[in-house]
């Protein structure tokens, strides 16, 4: 009984430190045992220097430098949707697998539904709240594009659409591509209004 009441007062006196500590400011700067590169030296963005000639701190990367991320590892036109000659690609350069046209029917459902309506037909929420005209892929000019053309018109944007070069990968807008073209293998062609 008689280690409660300094059990007791003990707890109290480290509730109250702890509660005064939680919070409080303090002009020292705290303790900090393990640095890990935390305070190294570094300039910032836009800084002048008087270390380099031109007195400015940021560099041009060394030549070859790939940014993260950027590396290309396949052929020109899975980047471009154009070959050598600068012309459209025909046929997409990735395959239609189940897993490629999963991806892309997933990626279809962030981008592209609002606009084109889950199942193309362009008359998605933009159509219906916006009143904005969105071309049908079953009409035989979307039918018709090579797929390279359809890949620079997602990269790029085409009239009133803006182009999703930045949010979507190139793999992403083959696989959206691959979707698109399955959807229309399963329904017919729609006259072009």
């Amino acid at each position: 009984m008689r280690r409660l009441p300094k059990l007791a007062l003990l707890a109290v006196a480290a509730l109250t430190l702890t509660g005064c500590m939680r919070g409080c400011t303090s002009p020292r700067p705290p303790i900090h045992i393990n640095p890990n590169m935390d305070y190294q030296p570094r300039v910032n963005a836009q800084a002048e220097s008087d270390f380099f000639y031109d007195g400015r701190a940021m560099r041009m990367p060394i030549p070859g430098t790939v940014a993260r991320g950027e590396l290309r590892t396949e052929p020109p036109h899975f980047y471009t949707g154009r070959d050598e000659n600068g012309e459209f690609i025909a046929i997409s350069p990735v395959g239609a697998t189940e897993e490629v046209l999963a991806h892309g029917l997933h990626m279809y459902t962030i981008y592209c539904q609002p606009c084109h309506e889950k199942r193309g037909t362009g008359k998605g929420i933009m159509y219906e709240y916006g009143n904005v005209p969105v071309p049908s892929f079953y009409a035989d000019t979307a039918r018709d594009y090579p797929d390279g053309e359809v890949f620079d018109i997602v990269t790029n944007g085409k009239g009133l659409m803006q182009g999703y070069g930045y949010p979507l990968a190139p793999a992403d807008r083959w696989a959206v591509i691959a979707h698109v073209r399955q959807m229309q293998a399963e329904r017919p062609r729609e006259a072009t209004p």
